[in-house]
């Protein structure tokens, strides 16, 4: 029986040299086949392979190696029959020995380290070379030689392969009700090792793992083998599930049709509508999102620092207007998305932690949200609800783009270049129009602040607006509601090609575009005589204005940024100014209240009162009466507003009431 299967092996390895040879030019020692490609060509050799899986390989390796086009090489399958698909909680012990499929989380990874798999000893007396595998985990000798000799062998030489140990735990979509994930110890050896896939089954990676089910033997304190055995996986191959941009690959043909849809005049009208296409209008948050996803470059300065490339955006709105789902389709669409609500997320969830390792005996790092989701969109659902710690853990990861954890014996920096989308809901339910944004949403002025763009979603009843999304949403539901203009697996490769292949550079007229721009808006006329000018637009703005336009730029495929691009980023940012950054009483822009809460006119207001106290001290003493203070400003305030800037300078302690109708500064 063998004999027939190498030569239908060697055979079917005839048939399949042009694909050997691709392999070989490049270098590889693995051939990847297709289980498919076997069972068509010999149902016997694949029935083999299913339930007689180490024997049959060791077969199709001889085979290839006979070939003579690639020494040592290794057969890696791929697309095995759904019959071998099963979940971790499904494997039972007819499945033992079998060659199966599962799919899951890398929980665990150890290191990679040398692993004996076959030694060769000599027997002192005769000179016999004795060759014993090494296949448990105890390392074994020879038991005897031909000559009798029993004991005192001597070791000559030892094959050694690199192993290392994976944990997979059930994915979350997989599970019903309130069932637990399982796990199981996955073992990956040679060049399922190799540092290029290594890097893609750290801890957090989604993967699907080929290989046979071995029992493990559980050995008691007393040194005898338990009854019980312990289940793990002999991997033949590792398939990650999760590409970033950088890493999808595109044909030729896919190719040419990114170049098509490029050179379409309604391109960006199409990448907007293809954005989360079940939900009605928001044309504006939609393209951003679209630029977030294309994202601009990162840029080493000429000091050695990084500016980041990832563009962060933060939406604000009445409950229902349907944030969440833009999130959720958000971070299925982007390779390595991650979707994590506020109230169940914690600083180690959201950054990283780290956990005592049972299995090496040490401390390991665990990495979080926005570190799994490293070159890919980390998208945060109910921002509010976070708690403040927590909340300030994110700061580094946004700007620095880095995560650094300094615990126990683990001093480390891990790389977090993750665009962040943001969701919040208002402190009193709905959005207040007349009041800031920062003072409506429970979140630190320094972290609203890293945000590039931050949009209002409004639910305001419109009567043409709410017929509209009316039908939209009962055509989702009687799914008649046609295709989005781009297809989600081809925005996907879209933007990915976007990503490896465009790097667009500033023209003189993009330059100048976003100069003007931010010259004539800080230095704006201003309509109030205030002592404190409101601050239209800070640095921060400024260097997100150029990271739109790389995006829209690399969006259309263009080695060059235009003034259109300038313009289009500018658009997007007076959209973002004019909802939320308009103060209310002056009619200007004022980045103020957006990152502070404080609008410039009311602190303007707080300097005039705090001015006349100071004066007042001088000629009163340290008691003020209130109606003096009222006396003296009634010209430039009114009562109202004198009363609510003395209560913020309360509130704040800078001065306080000894008596009733008396204020005292501190």
């Amino acid at each position: 029986m063998p004999e027939d299967l190498i030569i239908e092996a060697k055979e079917f390895f005839e048939l399949y040299k042009k694909e050997i040879g691709k392999y070989a030019k490049k270098g590889k020692k693995a051939i990847t086949v297709n289980f498919q490609d076997i069972a068509s060509f010999s149902h016997i050799l694949a029935d083999e392979l299913l339930s007689k899986p180490e024997d049959v390989l060791s077969i199709l390796e001889l085979a290839l190696e006979e070939i003579g086009i690639i020494k040592k090489a290794r057969v890696r399958l791929i697309d095995l029959p759904d019959s071998q698909n099963l979940k971790i909680r499904e494997i039972r012990a007819k499945h033992l020995g079998q060659m199966i499929t599962v799919e899951g989380l890398v929980r665990q990874a150890s290191s990679v380290r040398p692993q004996i798999v076959n030694a060769k000893f000599e027997c002192p007396s005769c000179g016999t070379v004795i060759a014993v595998l090494q296949i448990e985990k105890r390392f074994r000798e020879p038991t005897r030689c031909s000559c009798g000799r029993r004991t005192g062998f001597k070791l000559v030489a030892k094959d050694m392969v690199d192993a290392q140990r994976v944990v997979i735990e059930e994915a979350p979509e997989s599970l019903t009700g309130g069932e637990q994930p399982r796990r199981l110890n996955v073992f990956l050896k040679e060049d399922l090792v190799e540092p290029k896939i290594e890097e893609r089954t750290t801890p957090g990676s989604r993967v699907k793992v080929i290989g046979i089910l071995k029992e493990v033997p559980i050995p008691l304190q007393s040194g005898a083998i338990s009854t019980r055995f312990d289940l793990a996986l002999e991997s033949n191959n590792v398939m990650p599930l999760e590409e970033t941009f950088e890493e999808l690959e595109l044909t030729e043909e896919e190719e040419r049709q990114v170049k098509e849809l490029a050179s379409d005049p309604d391109l960006y009208k199409k990448l907007a509508a293809s954005i989360a296409p079940s939900i009605f209008g928001y044309d504006e948050i939609k393209l951003a999102i679209a630029l977030q996803l294309i994202s601009g470059i990162r840029k080493k300065k000429s000091d050695g620092t990084f500016s980041r490339g990832d563009i962060h955006i933060l939406l604000v709105g009445d409950p229902g207007v349907a944030k969440s789902v833009m999130l959720k389709f958000v971070s299925v669409i982007a390779p390595k998305g991650r979707y994590v609500v506020g109230k169940a997320a914690t600083q180690a969830g959201i950054t990283a932690t780290v956990v005592r390792d049972e299995f090496l005996r040490g401390w390991a790092l665990e990495a979080g949200a926005m570190v799994l989701a490293n070159k890919g969109v980390a998208c945060l659902d109910e921002m509010e609800k976070m708690s403040e710690e927590d909340r300030s853990s994110m700061h580094e990861a946004m700007e620095q783009q880095t995560v650094t954890i300094t615990k126990a014996t683990v001093q480390a920096t891990l790389r977090a270049e993750t665009s962040v989308l943001g969701a919040a809901n208002p402190k009193f339910g709905r959005f207040d129009l007349y009041q800031p944004v920062a003072q409506q949403i429970t979140m630190s002025p320094t972290l609203i602040n890293r945000f590039d763009l931050i949009f209002v979603m409004k639910d305001l009843p419109e009567r043409l607006k709410d017929e509209a999304i009316a039908t939209h949403v009962l055509l989702e539901h009687r799914k008649a509601s046609g295709r989005p203009p781009i297809e989600q697996e081809f925005l996907k490769k879209y933007i990915a090609y976007a990503k490896q292949k465009v790097f667009p550079a500033l023209t003189e007229k993009a330059v100048d575009e976003i100069r003007k721009f931010y010259v004539d808006l800080r230095n704006a006329p201003s309509v109030s005589e205030d002592l404190v000018r409101p601050i239209p637009i800070s640095a921060r703005q400024l260097e997100a204005l150029i990271r739109l336009s790389e995006a829209s730029a690399r969006a259309r495929l263009s080695k060059k940024i235009t003034k259109e691009d300038a313009k289009r980023a500018i658009e997007i940012m007076h959209f973002y100014l004019l909802q939320v950054g308009i103060d209310k009483e002056t009619g200007a822009f004022d980045i103020d209240r957006i990152v502070t809460g404080i609008p410039a006119s009311e602190r303007s207001r707080i300097v005039v009162v705090r001015d006349t106290l100071i004066r007042l001290e001088s000629r009163t003493g340290k008691l003020i009466p209130l109606e003096e203070v009222k006396k003296e400003l009634t010209e430039k305030i009114n009562e109202a507003e004198i009363d609510e800037v003395i209560d913020k300078l309360k509130r704040s302690g800078d001065i306080f009431e000894p008596k009733k109708g008396f204020i005292q500064r501190i």
